[in-house]
């Protein structure tokens, strides 16, 4: 039988694994949508899980968490469930996380696997988290936002709407998006690719070979003072290269642009 504290509230629609631990001051709201909550996962304390929304196993929520309210968007109506949140195995949420839920019918918000969610960090609706992300404390998602695996966010760092962030990128502390990071780059600013992150290429596994492409397509996109279109067209010329042609297929699906290898001059000239 799950373990649930006296001072826990569930009602509605609740779903739990035997195992799983609900601790004192939590509030389980299965009113309005479905709540799954999976083996071995612990809310430790005055966490608020609102549906619709399913959890997979060995998460653990600390206090103060609230996972799938509604979206932060004045056109809402708070009572409408909507696609809800969908988070995956071993996820660990500090205190003061906020995952909100998809503004779609069809598309939840989603959460993969083994993402360290540090405390006061927050994902806006319709956003997607992939496997072995880490957010430092305070990093801000916007809704919409696409986040492939293992992704690194310094503290403080903030994501703009419908960006995307390519797998392996890191974002420095303070740093932010509102055009896509491609794989395994470094924002160091706002909206300024300052470097590669070598150590999360070598962490990944990556060959020398599959490391001396990155550096090639860095090179390539931002030491060259080429646009970017002509940039893409050299890269198709080694496409025949998985990680060459990561990048390609990355910069054809961008909608924002990406971001540049310097600050762009400010518009008073100044």
């Amino acid at each position: 039988m799950p373990e649930v504290h006296p001072t826990a509230i569930i009602r509605g629609e609740v779903t739990l694994a035997d195992d799983v631990t609900v601790g004192p001051g939590c509030v389980l709201d299965g009113e309005t949508g479905s709540i799954s909550i999976g083996p071995k996962t612990t809310l430790m304390g005055n966490v608020w899980v609102s549906g619709p929304l399913t959890m997979g196993a060995r998460n653990r929520a600390y206090p103060f968490v609230c996972l799938g309210f509604a979206p932060q968007d004045l056109k809402w109506d708070p009572a409408r469930p909507g696609a809800g949140l969908v988070i995956g195995d071993g996820n660990t949420f500090r205190e003061h996380v906020t995952i909100h839920r998809a503004t779609s019918e069809e598309e939840p918000s989603r959460i993969g696997d083994e993402n360290y969610w540090m405390a006061g960090s927050h994902a806006g609706h319709d956003t997607t988290v992939g496997h072995h992300c880490i957010l430092a404390n305070g990093t801000l998602l916007g809704g919409h936002v696409k986040i492939a695996d293992r992704v690194v966010f310094g503290g403080n760092c903030a994501v703009h709407q419908f960006v995307r962030i390519g797998r392996g990128a890191m974002l420095s502390g303070l740093a932010g998006a509102s055009q896509d990071v491609p794989p395994f780059f470094t924002l160091t600013g706002v909206n300024v690719v300052g470097s590669l992150n070598l150590v999360g290429l070598r962490r990944s596994g990556a060959e020398r070979t599959e490391i001396d492409d990155v550096r090639w397509v860095y090179s390539t996109l931002y030491r060259k003072g080429r646009t970017v279109k002509n940039a893409t067209e050299l890269l198709r010329e080694r496409a025949n290269r998985p990680m060459v042609k990561e990048y390609i297929e990355f910069l054809e699906a961008s909608q924002r642009g990406i971001c540049t290898a310097r600050p762009r001059p400010s518009r008073s000239g100044a």
